[in-house]
């Protein structure tokens, strides 16, 4: 086993990381530490580093890719693996209940039963302090891998009792040559969407692959910096929410369909059928489920925005102090230079703020229109 084993392959700019938890691979038989926290931004692959993590403990040759306890893990059917993946904007006491539950059966084919909660910082204090209870008293051969942006995000006496792994945003180039290689994306697209999703792996091939989601992201900027009043900032807030409603139900529609019809199969249904009784309760479940999905595929998909506002101002701040560092959206040089010439750095700064504030405001939940609203008022030109 070395630090090439397949497993890992798929894992951007990551070698500290790597090497840190191959380590612990590779003196697995002397003993593994119970808990591990894996931090880093959204797109750096915490939760895919906590399946590698998993598959090459469980593997015979650390990682092969190959053999069945590896073929397993990657389709996400080891017996010795439980995950915990939310859909809703917190994870309930209920969920990590089940898991700690789960934790303390043995292992079915190897020597560990490892618990990834992918998403930890969904927890409230509730779910929190039930996990810190199974993390000081775990049973043997029970390992838990928690994944979370920041360690901040997690209790105290939480982060006292894990190993941390921190990992970092992967190159532009990097993210751009996976999508050439692995999803065969013509490499000036390629390069284009790797800068714009600031080398978020899964919003890039996104990007790439969807015409549709390129535009929305375009007229998300070009609206921004069209605003110039309070009448075109409040239009301009509907439009945004418009927007992040469109992004979320592209991402959860055909999804949904093809869980209420999988549902239905198992129920011996075909779509069109009606619904006997008994049947009836299974069925609001999964549509509870869905709209619970729905409220946080929405709040994502705001705060997408966001984050693609940041990176608008931050190219019009670049430009008026001469940084001379890449442009993330060098497609709209132009309207950017247009912008950086009217306003003053230090107007973007504040717009840089504001937008800042709009995440905190959203992830209070703050209603989404007036949160919006309110920002693109403090985005009005003024003129220097």
């Amino acid at each position: 086993m070395n630090a090439s084993a397949p497993i890992w392959d798929d894992l951007l700019g990551q070698p500290e990381a790597v090497s840190q938890l191959e380590l612990a691979v590779r003196h697995r038989n002397q003993g593994v530490h119970h808990a591990w926290l894996m931090t880093g931004p959204p797109g750096s692959g915490r939760s895919n580093l906590a399946h590698a993590f998993a598959a090459a403990l469980l593997c015979a040759e650390g990682g092969c890719g190959t053999c069945k306890s590896c073929v397993l893990a990657q389709a996400g059917t080891h017996p010795d693996i439980a995950v915990l993946s939310t859909e809703k904007v917190v994870i309930s006491i209920d969920e990590v209940r089940a898991l700690v539950a789960d934790s303390q059966f043995g292992s079915s084919m190897g020597k560990f039963r490892i618990m990834i909660i992918e998403d930890a910082d969904r927890m409230i204090e509730r779910s929190s302090n039930v996990l810190l209870k199974a993390l000081e008293e775990p049973p043997a051969g029970t390992i838990w891998l928690l994944c979370a942006p920041s360690e901040a995000d997690m209790l105290p006496t939480i982060r006292s009792r894990v190993r941390r792994v921190g990992l970092k945003v992967p190159a532009v180039e990097e993210v751009a040559r996976l999508l050439v290689t692995r999803d065969g994306i013509d490499p000036v697209l390629a390069g284009q969407v790797a800068a714009e999703s600031q080398s978020h792996i899964g919003m890039a091939r996104r990007l790439a692959t969807s015409h549709e989601a390129r535009s929305r992201r375009r007229e998300t900027l070009l609206a921004a910096l069209a605003i110039n009043g309070v009448t075109s900032a409040v239009n301009t807030a509907e439009r945004w929410l418009d927007i992040a409603k469109k992004d979320a139900e592209a991402l959860t529609t055909e999804r949904d369909l093809e869980e209420r019809t999988a549902t239905l199969r198992t129920m011996g249904l075909q779509p069109g059928d009606a619904i006997p009784n008994n049947m009836k309760s299974d069925l609001k479940a999964l549509e509870e489920a869905q709209k619970r999905r729905a409220t946080r595929s929405l709040r994502d998909g705001i705060d997408r925005i966001l984050v693609d506002l940041l990176s608008l101002y931050r190219d019009v701040l670049t430009i008026q102090i001469d940084a001379q560092t890449p442009l993330i959206n060098a497609e709209l040089l132009g309207q950017i230079s247009e912008a950086a010439s009217a306003t003053s750095a230090a107007q973007t700064i504040e717009k840089l703020e504001a937008i800042a504030q709009a995440r905190l405001r959203i992830d209070r939940n703050v209603r989404d229109l007036m949160v919006l609203e309110s920002l693109g008022v403090s985005l009005r030109i003024k003129r220097a």
